[in-house]
């Protein structure tokens, strides 16, 4: 089933592609429209939009859904339902094309449902309690989401119509563009997990890697930003831009910082896609659209390998995640080593690699945009961060000795998942001057002064220096004085926010709960109910019972008794 799955899944994204590259130059925008009932004057029309933008973010994510599929035909081998796993993640991309497509609220919604209830079952695949909370955690944070659409849905009723892309102008000047507007980030928000519904996305973790590399680099969490790319104009247009560019690059700066106190290998890499997110959500927010598209495509690419070199170093260290027991993988495992540093350094944004063409375009438009002094910091810091956490894994997991047992089974022998890694590779090293090519048709010339052309370059290297002494053991041990314990608990712990949604959210409403159940269920109604009734009759039948017992007399006295009360009710009847 993985090979079928495979080959139609290339197939389809190679035609995607072609198509989007057909739209692109001809500039031209499909809009198909299916009746699906029709009644008297009443008609069901499932709508369509083709344009280049769904194309190509279709197309990539067919193909990386694809490679994803090959990568697990080896990494689930061991897995009895391995049928079943296929089927969780082709409906999930099924979801996420129907998402991706429509221009329709409604036909956004199943998608939007499906993508949640797909990422829930795949998120308590493997069967423990952490990932029965991970999961529980997942979707009740995109449940929040869920409802803003269902309301915006309802808003949109006023219009006749729930094709929002006809209504983008309109809505632009009325007092609906900030309630539909809003509902709609609200909605981003949750499924691209900003600030404050950031914990679900390291929680989802719990997850088999294959999914994370499908679910959390390209597609679920990509979801809200595609859906806020299309709503654009009511973001530039509106103090709703602000805000969210205020929360996103929080989100950025939050992650980033979070990443480089983690030690758990996916961890680091949820917060490293987080951080992503953060950027192009305040990129968007700034009212480019063009640009955070870029960026969501070529992320995509290089987290999504990524996270399968991840997975191959997890497989290979027995299951095993923590980057501590890691260390000289590079001699282990060459392979996979190169496709992690390629990666990483694509993530860093390394010169002529995916991600340097979306992430050094960004901070030089935010260079020459109209931005206060604590964004334009946010933007650079996180940027810095970036490096730092990179280098800080390279350090931990590719050099040194390996720290784990002696009797190890290393090595890189994975082919199918080698294929799979590869096909990602040559991506993330030509994909960004691709889409730099076909999505800006003519160079864009942004005039700096030198400094701030090479402060991104200052910013990198500060960085990498950054992470490469933060992983020194003798300078973190230094560290131990109960204040900087604090705030690296504080800094590592996501400032807090996984307890927050978590206890923060059921403490008080259980400890009620239990007040009512102590106080009232198990103290005064039983008191006065059927607890102390039961008591004072056993108290009278124990009574009777030891006068009967020890008194002959008494009991045939009290018989006489009975027998004369009954002769006496009769009579009077």
């Amino acid at each position: 089933m993985c090979s079928i799955s495979f080959i139609y899944l290339i197939s389809i994204s190679l035609s995607c592609f072609l198509l989007s590259l057909y739209f692109l130059l001809n500039d031209m925008i499909y809009f198909i429209e299916w009746e699906v009932v029709s009644l008297n004057s009443s008609s069901i029309v499932m709508t369509f939009l083709f344009d280049w933008m769904s194309l190509l973010f279709m197309s990539f994510v067919l193909m990386i859904a694809s490679l994803v599929i090959f990568y697990s035909k080896e990494y689930m081998s061991n897995d009895n339902n391995i049928n079943r796993f296929i089927m969780l993640v082709l409906m999930f991309v099924l979801s996420m094309m129907l998402l991706i497509i429509s221009p329709n609220l409604i036909s956004i919604l199943l998608g939007w449902d499906g993508l949640g209830l797909v990422s829930y079952c795949l998120v308590i695949y493997f069967q423990n309690i952490k990932s029965y909370n991970a999961g529980m955690l997942t979707a009740l944070s995109n449940r929040i989401g869920d409802v803003a659409f269902l309301l915006a849905i309802a808003w949109m009723l006023n219009y006749g119509s729930w094709n929002y892309i006809f209504y983008l102008e309109i809505m632009q000047n009325e007092f609906e563009m900030l309630t539909i507007g809003s509902l709609m980030m609200l909605a981003a928000m949750t499924k691209s997990a900003q600030i404050p519904f950031s914990s679900w996305l390291p929680a989802a973790m719990a997850a088999p890697t294959p999914v994370s590399a499908l679910v959390h680099s390209s597609t679920l969490v990509t979801a809200g930003v595609y859906l806020l790319i299309r709503f654009n104009i009511i973001l530039s247009t509106s103090w709703l831009g602000q805000l969210l560019l205020l929360l996103s690059g929080l989100t950025m700066f939050m992650a980033g910082l979070g990443a480089n106190f983690e030690f758990d290998l996916k961890k680091i890499i949820a917060l490293s896609t987080l951080s992503q997110l953060g950027l192009m959500m305040s990129i968007l927010s700034m009212g480019f659209l063009k640009l955070a598209m870029f960026h969501l495509l070529t992320h995509a690419l290089f987290k999504a390998l990524l996270f399968m070199c991840a997975g191959a170093i997890i497989h290979n260290m027995n299951n095993s995640q923590d980057i501590r027991l890691m260390g000289g993988l590079s001699i282990h495992m060459p392979l996979t080593s190169a496709c992690f540093n390629v990666s990483n350094l694509a993530l860093c944004g390394m010169p002529f690699l995916a991600g340097f063409y979306s992430k050094d375009m960004i901070l030089e438009i935010v260079s020459i945009s109209n931005v206060n002094m604590f964004s334009f910091f946010l933007y650079y810091f996180s940027t810095g961060l970036t490096v730092s956490y990179s280098f800080r894994l390279v350090y931990y997991s590719m050099t040194g000795d390996l720290n784990c047992g002696s009797l190890n089974m290393l090595n890189d022998e994975s082919w199918i998942m080698l294929r799979g890694m590869l096909g990602l590779l040559i991506m993330s090293i030509i994909g960004g001057s691709m889409l730099n090519w076909l999505i800006f048709p003519f160079p864009h010339m942004i005039c700096l002064p030198i400094y701030m052309k090479l402060l991104t370059l200052f910013v990198c290297i500060m960085g990498g220096l950054f992470g490469y002494l933060v992983s020194l053991s003798n300078l973190y041990f230094l560290n131990k004085s109960l204040f900087m314990y604090n705030l690296s608990t504080f800094l590592g712990s996501m400032w807090f926010m996984p307890y927050i949604s978590t206890y923060g959210m059921i403490f008080y409403p259980l400890n009620y709960g239990q007040l009512i159940v102590k106080s009232f269920d198990q103290g005064w109604s039983e008191y006065f109910g059927g607890q102390h009734l039961y008591q004072k009759l056993s108290t009278y039948s124990k009574t009777l019972f030891l006068m009967h017992n020890n008194s002959l007399k008494i009991y045939l006295m009290l018989f006489v008794f009975w027998i004369l009360i009954l002769m006496n009710f009769l009579l009077f009847l």
